[in-house]
């Protein structure tokens, strides 16, 4: 894994952490919670596309903040409303 991967990692997670909201990334048939960085670690690559599913008192904040780090490590997410 790369270090840029690292770097997304933690900050994905790190955002995340900031929320009170449910958020899983699935990817493919595996559902992972974001706040968790070691099933971030052993998931996300950057050549796959994944499914964020947000849900909670603070999901539309949750989902713009993920969104934007997810773009800024050129990450292929799809929220699911």
């Amino acid at each position: 894994m790369s270090n840029k991967n690292n770097e997304a990692v933690v900050e994905i997670s790190q955002t995340a952490s900031q929320f009170s909201s449910s958020i899983v990334l699935q990817a493919e048939n595996k559902y992972i919670d974001v706040k968790s960085i070691l099933g971030l670690f052993t998931t996300l690559v950057s050549n796959q596309s994944y499914e964020l599913h947000v849900h909670g008192p603070d999901a539309e904040e949750a989902k713009k903040a993920l969104l934007e780090v997810f773009d800024k490590h050129g990450l292929n997410v799809k929220v699911i409303e």
